[in-house]
């Protein structure tokens, strides 16, 4: 053997014991890589526990922060492949903390995660939000990972008892016919390590995208060997969505190829609330890989299952949630009216719903009417928009990784009849005993927020619903306006102009009984459709509300 000639024996036996035990420490430490939780209920909540090594590991949990007087038994984790742990015997309206106890080997002590938390099912009269996000797109890169874990932390700061993304999260259906299992596991597995940092505490919920391409028309093609079948595996496999069990009701088709129930659709009641999530991608959807007019469909078994849960439903507030109206198309209300959501084709005054969906008591949109539902959820679209149509608020969710803060803006917003709002964010949702409180919160980088212009977590656009909801009101001061409107009387419009142009303004009209007629944040507001009469203009400038009197008068 040659040996270099400044050869230094006990040095490198010292270094080669050291390598050794450094190696052996790794190995000992098991990484946790992510915990999010899923399905909470009155009595119970799954935790999708991941690590990055084997590990040997259980949680223990109590009603008081620091003391955890239960635990669960303990598991044996496999690598990079979550266990689900399910917590029963839970107390109802009840705060709990815990955390993760691991380890790896059958010696040693068992390390601690930070502690963490979770609220059961409120009772009905309580206060709680709730947060919404859509359309991260990160697999595309049109979202960006830094400004996605700004808008995650945004989220955690407003303390949800849930968040929920309306989809396209996980994609791809850009290769529909290459993309292979484990490039959709990958895609999956990615997003662990971002919503871990909210979701260990708020239970996250799967809204179904186009790009998830879990659809029929994707689901026929080669099973078990598809885009749908490995996407709804893998989506199985990270993230613990609800099926029908008691206190959730919703799909309770069982499908091939190891999937089960697809977890795809589903409704719980929460507080005063009661929350519907559409999946109007799969179940008799999609026969074509992009169907339009009456050639989407929800399904007559979902359409039956959400006619009977609004029916049955004594909740206050009703929230619907889905990706986009039938699934495809931009905007809201354009679509609101049109085929299976609102019975009318293309030309807007010819309704055909009787003869194209035989059988079907009303659509879409009507059910909404009569069961009385408060707001519509969406994505896809990219933006902030809302829009009412008959008393039911149609409200597009922005996108929550967009560093340009734009790609909406530019892409969709002519689709709106409404207002639309550029940048990135989520929404925040407060519910009380008697009033819902709707937030776009925004999202900023750092660096741009230095000019002052903006800043992270500023609220662009606020409304509520409901009765007895907080305001303090301010009359205008025609000698030191804020805000006037005119003309006064109104015909067909009402313009508004503030007296500093670089402020922002968001406008209610009231009626004389004090119901909202009509709102917006942009410079005119349509009253072409509302009577004659007395109305009350209410306009929140910089957290101070200004209200002055408006008379409607049609020639």
């Amino acid at each position: 053997m040659f040996l270099p000639k400044n050869f230094n024996a006990s040095k490198s036996i010292c270094l080669v014991l050291l390598f050794i035990f450094l190696n052996l420490s790794l190995k000992s430490n098991a990484q946790l890589n992510s915990v999010i939780l899923g399905r909470p209920t009155d009595t119970s909540i799954t935790a999708s526990v991941l690590f990055d090594q084997t590990a040997q590991f259980y949680l223990e949990y109590g009603t008081t922060s620091g003391s955890y007087s239960n635990v669960t038994p303990t598991l044996s984790s496999v690598i990079s492949s979550p266990d689900e742990v399910e917590i029963h015997n839970l107390s109802a309206n009840t705060k709990y903390y815990y955390r993760v106890r691991y380890k790896t080997g059958s010696g040693g002590s068992f390390s601690a995660s930070p502690e963490y938390s979770f609220h059961t099912q409120r009772s009905v009269g309580s206060t709680f939000t709730f947060t919404l996000e859509a359309d991260e797109h990160l697999y595309d890169k049109k979202g960006v990972d830094n400004m996605y874990r700004i808008t995650l932390a945004n989220q955690a700061a407003d303390k949800p008892d849930f968040m929920m993304s309306l989809g396209d999260i996980f994609g791809d259906d850009h290769y529909p016919t290459t993309i292979t299992p484990g490039k959709l596991d990958t895609l999956h597995r990615n997003y662990r390590p971002f919503l871990g940092n909210l979701c260990h505490s708020v239970p996250f919920y799967v809204c179904l995208g186009n790009h998830e391409g879990e659809n029929d028309y994707y689901m026929a093609q080669t099973p078990p060997n598809n885009l749908c079948i490995w996407g709804t595996q893998a989506r199985q496999k990270y993230y613990p969505n609800p099926y029908p069990n008691g206190f959730y009701s919703g799909n309770t088709q069982v499908e091939s190829y190891g999937i089960g129930n697809p977890e795809n659709y589903y409704a719980w009641n929460w507080g005063n609330a009661l929350f519907v999530v559409l999946d109007v991608y799969r179940d008799e959807c999609d026969t074509s890989e992009k169907p339009q007019k009456w050639d989407w469909s929800l399904g007559f078994p979902q359409y039956t299952w959400l006619k009977n849960t609004l029916e049955n439903s004594t909740a206050q507030f009703k929230f619907v949630f889905a990706h986009h109206i039938r699934g495809q198309g931009r905007g809201a209300l354009t679509n609101a009216k049109l085929y299976e959501w609102g019975g009318y084709e293309q030309n807007g005054t010819s309704y055909t719903f009787p003869t194209k969906r035989p059988g079907w008591a009303k659509p879409i949109h009507q059910l909404f009417k009569d069961n009385g539902v408060n707001i519509f959820f969406q994505g896809h679209d990219h933006l902030f928009a809302h829009e009412i149509l008959e008393g039911i608020t149609y409200q597009e969710v922005p996108m929550p990784a967009d560093s340009t803060y734009e790609i909406g803006m530019l892409a969709n917003a002519d689709a709106y009849t409404s207002d639309t709002i550029g940048g990135t964010g989520h929404l925040r949702v407060t519910v009380t005993n008697t009033c819902v409180k709707v937030d776009f919160v925004r999202a900023y980088l750092p660096q741009d927020t230095l000019s002052g212009t903006h800043h992270n977590r500023e609220v662009a656009f606020s409304y509520t619903i409901g009765t007895n909801c907080p305001t303090s009101v301010t009359e205008v001061n025609n000698n030191d306006y804020k805000i006037i409107a005119y003309p006064n009387p109104a015909n067909d419009k009402l313009f508004i102009q503030l007296k500093n142009g670089n402020e922002q303004h968001h406008s209610k009209l009231m009626n004389a009984l004090g119901q909202m007629v009509q709102e917006t944040s942009t410079n005119e507001m349509n009253l072409s459709f509302l009577p004659n009469g007395l109305y009350f203009l209410v306009s929140k400038i910089q957290n101070e509300n200004y209200a002055q009197k408006i008379f409607i008068n049609h020639p």
